[in-house]
């Protein structure tokens, strides 16, 4: 477990659990206090939990950076845009053994983020994924929204062989010692799918539905440029895991929630693919 200090230098803490809410940001001033102070930190106090709210900030001419630091978070601001950029930035300054991740718009349920962690811990678990799909409010969805996270989650689950109801989910709860061994690449919107993928795959990992609500604030997602992105960096990641296999594809995905952990070949052959990929980056 990391602690970046203010010269950048890495340390080790002392406390066994340390959860890291990280939450990147851009122009959210009217949802982002209600962000935070729905965080139950008293409650993952009392369960042993050090906590630190992290917000990765791609640059907002409003006052989130104020409203936030008002509010107890820390602030870090990221200079360059990018979704998977800002949780590149925000996971390295973290100092959690647990890493939570949630939007800065009152989308998803902070107030939940107990029994998530919770429920990593009991079941063993690495990597756990919100989903959406199953639990939102009329209207807190576009019809082309809807359509697209469908066809993104189609494409996800048939590339990949992997139990995902929603591939574009924004708030996930895993152990930051999983990071080194996926390393997701993109810096774009893709990075969400790509670090779903990596960690069903390689890691004990599952997906909890949970309820959405309409966002507060102006929406950032460009859905037909970002959607295609999406879809392309699928294949992309598909070919760059050692290409099709048409047998595995004609497979049909595991079915249970808690997905699977891939035998140790597998296992051993996907990362040697991985550590091929990011040695050509």
């Amino acid at each position: 477990m990391r602690k970046v200090s203010k010269a950048g230098s890495c340390e080790k803490l002392n406390s066994q659990k340390f959860a890291s809410i990280v939450i990147p940001t851009l122009n959210e001033e009217k949802g982002i206090a209600k962000v935070i102070n729905e965080i139950p930190k008293e409650e993952l106090e009392k369960m042993g939990y050090e906590c630190e709210i992290l917000i990765v900030d791609g640059g907002s001419t409003d006052r989130t950076q104020e409203i936030a630091r008002k509010n107890g978070a820390k602030v870090v601001v990221q200079p360059h845009l990018g979704y998977g950029r800002a949780y590149k930035t925000g996971f390295a300054d973290a100092r959690g053994n647990i890493l939570v991740t949630l939007d800065g718009d009152f989308s998803y349920p902070a107030f939940l983020i107990p029994k998530l962690v919770k429920l990593l811990e009991e079941q063993k678990l690495d990597f756990i994924s919100a989903s959406r799909i199953n639990n939102f409010a009329q209207g807190n969805f576009s019809m082309l929204h809807l359509i697209g996270n469908k066809i993104l989650t189609y494409f996800t689950r048939f590339l990949f062989r992997i139990n995902v109801r929603d591939s574009q989910s924004g708030m996930w709860v895993f152990r930051e010692s999983i990071l080194d061994k996926i390393n997701p690449s993109n810096d774009g919107m893709a990075f969400s799918e790509e670090i779903k993928v990596l960690a069903f795959k390689l890691f004990r990992s599952t997906e909890v539905s949970v309820p959405y609500r309409k966002r507060i604030g102006k929406q950032k997602l460009r859905t037909l440029v970002d959607g295609i992105e999406n879809l392309t960096h699928l294949f992309v990641l598909r070919f760059s895991l050692g290409g099709f296999n048409p047998p595995e594809l004609l497979r049909p995905p595991d079915m249970r929630r808690i997905d699977f952990v891939v035998g140790t070949n597998n296992r051993n052959i996907l990362l040697s693919h991985l550590r091929a990929r990011h040695s050509l980056l």
